[in-house]
């Protein structure tokens, strides 16, 4: 261990300069800590030693070198922030603080404290990409190290974390080589049966390709060549024992049907001899359909530049292909490091080429609490993702778009079960809330209540999905089971026959028919109409006929109610004789663009022009009539609208005031959701026509008492 070698790759700087505020680094973290020993028994300083290395290899500026020596003298030394700054400047200090943990982020038990390390590392990083570049360095270290831990079960969790989060961290900044060396050496970790048949085939492979790897080489060498393409390198190599497993599990298959684990590299001057040596090798070999990816044109979101194909090249071997030019090579071994230029005496880093680093730099709009993690910032990574938080602190990830109902059934499918409300960030919301990343959300139960049917219309994730599906489904059953058995309790009077449960379900244990076999399906199957009741009659008294055909019959008479809206619309276009309705769905009021659809047996429905429910008509465009309001039609007209209010005494009251004062009349009003903190209602309005309701709906948005407010959709 030198000093010197950590400078030797800075560029363009005074060497001596350099050293100096290297060795006051070296020797004031050495002297901090002094006496320490890693779990290894060797000396501490190894560790921000190799830290140091490890980001002067990936050529970053000397900061950055001065921080990996530094990077653990506040947390494990009780050296100060103020300290650092007076001795190495501000820029130092910020960077050594962005990596310093309050406690040891790794494998904490109490996951609010280590979910408050990764609030404190992923801020400071939205100043400084320098210390998410530290930080990785350190992981990385710590996973060449991680056996002298002699936990075995800490090694696995910290392995599992690096294959989680450092290892997707390094692979987004274009730091390919410290990626595959975290999820190889991790792999090792939580695997290690698995690697090690893997590392033994591969081996064998090698073994038996040895031979013929140069020839391969040489052969598209040649065939390059022929075609006036002049290589840089042509290498190949076996993939690495990790990428194999994933594509086992990807594939479901065992090694020996993989067939592409052979990878050769071909570097070329320019991009026009990428596309070149592309037509030439797929000309000289067939290609695998549908394994041609072409990231020169379309760059990764970390700057990854390179053709990739699969062929049966040279002796019938299945390989894949990685056209690049020297450029895109070394962005691939150093990723973001290679993106920034570090200007001497300069605080400001200018980015060259790296949309991903714009987002995550961006600058947070405001100073934010822990409880606010990462709001306002954007974490690309993480762009599908959100990450939020339970009171105590656990860290819950959802899809992005998900609401306050995923959460809860994230955490348990019974507390998604018997959720009733949230409190997001201490304040009630309703539970179709859609959630944010840093959201600390709580979860508000009551036992006695059930899931609301209406949810899947809003949930993201599929365990909140088919936790509803099955509920639904198993109360529906529940119902059709119940109504199953009060029709024939009703056949079985008409016939005057004793109803016995107990003895019917005895007798029906010989029914049977294409689709039913049980007795309970027999009850849910009458119940959902799937089932003619009478044949049940039949099958227990073929003698006795059921008189309750008739009584069918005169359950199925229909009763006309008149509608005075009804005779007395008047819209323009209609067709003279034809009854008129208006849609339910969307209650077209005069004022808005309108359309008739004629239904056999119905007349015509009027529907706004932009009604959902048009879609199943789009096809029968013979049925769409040209309307529009008559200017002498109906005084007043029925609107809907669809309010959330807050759960509080007097909303109700100040809701219908409110309408009553803006010449609403309300005509019916339906509670359609309930939960702790909020109703939802569906409330029929007369009113005169769409501005008369627009209105109305503007001036109830400024009500205390309400959420959300606006025109109902079917």
């Amino acid at each position: 261990m030198d000093p010197e070698d950590l400078i030797k790759n800075l560029k363009n700087s005074d060497f001596k300069q350099n050293y100096k505020n290297i060795k006051i680094a070296w020797d004031f973290a050495q002297n901090a800590h002094k006496g320490q020993l890693r779990n290894s028994g060797e000396s501490f300083f190894t560790h921000p030693f190799s830290v140091a290395k490890i980001l002067s290899d990936l050529n970053l500026d000397l900061n950055t070198i001065i921080t990996g020596l530094l990077h653990d003298v506040v947390e494990d030394c009780g050296v100060s922030i103020s300290k650092i700054s007076s001795i190495f400047g501000d820029e130092v200090a910020l960077l050594v603080d962005g990596v310093t943990k309050l406690t040891k982020l790794e494998l904490q038990s109490d996951r609010s404290k280590q979910a408050e390390n990764f609030r404190k590392l992923f801020l400071a990083t939205s100043n400084d990409i320098r210390v998410l570049l530290v930080k990785l360095a350190d992981r990385t270290h710590n996973m060449r190290t991680i056996g002298g831990i002699s936990d075995i079960e800490k090694r696995q969790k910290i392995a599992q974390e690096t294959l989680e989060v450092f290892a997707p961290l390094s692979e987004r900044v274009g730091l390919i080589g410290l990626k595959n060396e975290m999820e190889d050496l991790s792999f090792a970790v939580v695997q290690p049966q698995m690697r090690t048949s893997i590392m033994n085939r591969l081996s064998f492979i090698q073994d038996e390709s040895k031979d013929i790897l140069p020839l391969i080489v040489e052969e598209i060498r040649e065939t390059l060549l022929e075609s006036g393409i002049k290589t840089l390198e042509i290498s190949g190599r076996v993939k690495s024992a990790f990428s194999i497993w994933q594509k086992m599990q990807r594939r479901n298959v065992p090694m020996d049907q993989l067939s592409d684990i052979m990878a050769y590299r071909i570097l070329v001057e320019n991009v026009e001899d990428c596309y070149s040596s592309l037509g030439v090798i797929h000309s000289k070999y067939p290609n695998v359909m549908g394994r041609f990816k072409d990231y020169i044109s379309t760059k990764k979101r970390n700057g990854y530049q390179s053709l990739h194909t699969d062929v049966i090249g040279p002796f019938k071997q299945k390989i894949e292909i990685q056209i690049k030019t020297l450029d895109m090579h070394k962005i691939a071994e150093t990723g973001i490091a290679s993106h920034w230029i570090y200007k001497q005496n300069l605080k400001d880093i200018e980015k060259i080429n790296s949309k991903w680093v714009q987002d995550l730099v961006s600058i947070l709009d405001q100073e934010q609490g822990p409880e606010d993690f990462l709001e306002n910032t954007k974490l690309e990574m993480y762009a599908d993702k959100v990450f939020c938080f339970t009171p105590n602190g656990d860290l819950i990830a959802l899809p992005r778009g998900a609401t306050a109902v995923d959460f809860a059934y994230a955490l348990h499918s019974d507390i998604g079960y018997t959720c009733v409300g949230v409190k997001i960030n201490g304040k009630p919301r309703q539970l179709k809330t859609q959630l944010n990343n840093g959201d600390q959300v709580e979860i508000l139960r009551s036992k006695n209540s059930t899931p609301n049917p209406e949810w899947e219309n809003f949930v993201k994730t599929g365990r909140a999905r088919a936790g509803i599906k099955k509920f639904v489904r198993q109360k529906s059953q529940d119902e059709f089971f119940n109504v199953g058995i009060a029709i024939l309790q009703k056949h079985f009077r008409q016939i005057d026959k004793k109803f016995n449960f107990n003895n019917l379900v005895k007798k029906l244990e010989s029914f049977k028919n294409e689709y039913i076999s049980k007795p309970n399906e027999i009850f849910i199957a009458i119940g959902n109409g799937s089932l003619d009741p009478l044949k049940i009659i039949n099958f227990l008294y073929p003698k006795i006929k059921s008189n309750s055909t008739k009584n069918n019959t005169i359950q199925k008479k229909s009763f006309k109610h008149k509608n005075k809206s009804e005779n007395t619309l008047k819209i323009n276009g209609l067709i003279p004789g034809m009854a008129v309705h208006i849609a339910k769905c969307c209650t077209p009021l005069p004022g808005e663009n309108i359309v008739g659809i004629v239904t056999t047996g119905k007349g015509i429905t009027v529907h706004t022009i932009d009604c959902n429910t048009l879609e199943k008509f789009y096809d029968i465009p013979e049925r769409w009539l040209d309307i529009h309001w008559d200017k002498d039609g109906l005084a007043y007209h029925i609107g809907r609208i669809n309010i959330v209010m807050t759960n509080e005494p007097g909303s109700l009251a100040s809701v219908t005031n409110q309408i009553y004062k803006y010449g609403g009349n309300i005509t019916n009003l339906q509670l359609i959701n309930r939960e702790i903190d909020f109703f939802r209602f569906i409330v029929d309005l007369e009113v005169e026509d769409l501005s008369h309701i627009n209105n109305i709906i503007m001036e109830l948005r400024s009500n205390d008492f309400v959420e959300t407010v606006n025109r109902y959709q079917g």
